[in-house]
């Protein structure tokens, strides 16, 4: 239990809380009301499938965000894709977009929510209990 009082309890449900509230009512709206999410997106969407794909993805990471305020230790994964995920984003794509000057400005909201999402994440996440060894049971 000594472990537990260097995790930061407020940071882990505001991240939770975060999620839901970003990639849980997004995902619900690009899966039920998709037109008026385009519509209101500042970027441009023609594929179909892999918009659904995307609304998917973001309506999974909600629900399970919904378990982590339950039990926030227990659904640490779910910070951790969000932040390895967006981290792939902004280095694979956004970092080599800006240095060949043909970075979109339509996606710069994008980039913003995506690095408020990582360092967030960084306070979040308890890492050494993440990295903490097993019992091995």
């Amino acid at each position: 239990m000594s472990e537990d009082t260097n995790i930061r309890w407020g940071w882990i449900r505001g991240m939770y809380i975060y999620t839901i509230v970003t990639s849980g009512f997004l995902g619900l709206g690009i899966i039920f009301v998709p037109d008026v999410i385009k519509a209101r997106l500042p970027w441009p969407v023609e594929e179909p499938t892999a918009f659904g794909v995307v609304g998917s993805l973001y309506v999974a990471l909600g629900l399970l965000a919904i378990l982590g305020l339950r039990s926030p230790l227990k659904f640490i994964p779910v910070l951790l894709i969000e932040l390895i995920y967006k981290s792939v984003w902004i280095i694979g794509v956004c970092i080599p977009l800006l240095v060949n000057s043909q970075f979109p400005r339509y996606a710069m909201p994008t980039l913003v929510i995506f690095v408020t999402f990582i360092i967030g994440n960084l306070i979040a996440i308890p890492f050494h209990y993440v990295f903490a060894k097993s019992s091995g049971k």
